[in-house]
């Protein structure tokens, strides 16, 4: 019985030390190199917050992710025009996030567009040493007259 109670601790150790391992490997400050728009149809990519957006995605050891991004010719509204204009040149959400292989999902609880809380957002993530490459779902992007695309964006890790 013992033994058995023993065998099961230990599993329940590995696990959460497996859980907390993969959150290790991206916990920290990103600073965003580029964000591209893919388009699945013709595979064009487009750099639509322009060559330099700036941003950042936080990840922490205890779940949550925060993420900010902006055009780089993003400034400040001065008429309701664009005031449209400035909230269709950012984004921004959090949430908590958990990690399974190389996605991780996160249950919005805030965000810019409010029809994304309540939300779980899924993405793909690949990491080479400081950089961070995540890759949205493909989904119908009514700017683009519903055509099927996915935010590919590469991050740098701050330092």
């Amino acid at each position: 019985m013992l033994k058995g109670v023993l065998i099961l601790l230990a599993f329940g150790l590995a696990s959460c030390a497996s859980l907390s391992g993969d959150r290790a490997q991206i916990v920290g400050s990103w600073k965003v190199v580029s964000f591209d728009v893919e388009f699945q149809d013709s595979g064009e990519r487009r750099a639509i917050y322009g060559k330099s957006p700036r941003g950042y995605i936080v990840f922490t050891p205890e779940g949550r992710t925060m993420s900010y991004l902006e055009a780089e010719t993003r400034k400040a509204p001065t008429t309701d025009e664009e005031r449209v204009g400035a909230f269709r040149t950012m984004l921004a959400y959090t949430g908590k996030y958990r990690i399974e292989g190389d996605k991780f999902t996160t249950s919005v609880d805030g965000a810019w567009n409010v029809a994304w809380v309540g939300t779980d957002q899924v993405r793909t993530f690949k990491l080479e040493g400081n950089r961070l490459e995540i890759v949205t779902q493909w989904n119908p992007a009514p700017m683009y007259n519903n055509r099927v695309t996915r935010g590919v964006l590469v991050w740098e890790r701050e330092r």
